[in-house]
C-alpha cells in the first residue's frame, strides 16, 4: 500500500529566491538572454558563439575533441561546424599524420567578429556587476572557482543519487 506524502508548498519563493543554485542558474540565463538581444544582429546563435570559442582556446582540435569540450554530441558538433564552415568562419583540414582525421581552425574571416562578440560580453558582464566595486567582484570570482573545484572534485564517474532511491 503506498503511503500518502504530503505535498511541499511551493508558494513561497523566497527560498528559491535565496538559493544560490537556484539564483546563479537564472543570473546566467539571463546574461545568457542580454548576450543574444545584443548580438541578434550579427546573426549568430549563441552555440555556434560557444564552438568559435572553443575553436580558438582549442585551435587545431579534432571534431570529436571539440564536442568533448563543449559537452555535445559528436553529430552536434558537427552540424554546427557544417554551419560555420558554410560561413567562412572555420575551415577543416586533414591531419598530416592521419588524413582520416579532420582538424578544425579558424579562419581570418571570423576575427574581427570575435573581437566584437568578446566586447559584447564583456559590455553584459560589466552591466551584471553595476554598482558592485572591484574588490567585491574579485571576491565574488574567487567564490565561484572554490565552487567550481569543490564540483569537479565530486567527479563525474560517481552514480548520482536521485530522490526515492531509498
Amino acid at each position: 500500500m503506498d503511503r500518502e506524502r504530503s505535498k511541499p508548498d511551493f508558494t513561497d519563493r523566497s527560498d528559491l529566491d535565496r538559493n544560490f543554485g537556484f539564483l546563479l542558474h537564472d543570473v546566467a540565463r539571463l546574461m545568457r538572454a542580454e548576450f543574444d538581444r545584443r548580438s541578434r544582429a550579427l546573426q549568430l546563435t549563441r552555440s555556434q558563439w560557444w564552438v568559435l570559442n572553443f575553436v580558438y582556446a582549442y585551435e587545431g582540435a579534432t571534431q570529436t575533441e571539440l564536442a568533448d569540450q563543449c559537452e555535445v554530441e559528436r553529430a552536434t558538433m558537427g552540424r554546427l561546424l557544417d554551419k560555420l564552415e558554410e560561413k567562412g568562419w572555420v575551415r577543416r583540414e586533414s591531419d598530416s599524420q592521419d588524413r582520416r582525421i579532420r582538424r578544425v581552425y579558424l579562419t581570418g574571416e571570423v576575427l574581427d567578429l570575435m573581437v566584437t562578440l568578446r566586447g559584447i560580453g564583456a559590455s553584459v558582464r560589466e552591466s551584471a556587476m553595476a554598482g558592485i566595486d572591484r574588490a567585491e567582484q574579485d571576491r565574488f570570482v574567487d567564490t565561484l572557482l572554490k565552487i567550481k573545484g569543490n564540483m569537479l572534485a565530486l567527479g563525474r564517474d560517481e552514480p548520482i543519487a536521485m530522490a526515492g532511491d531509498d
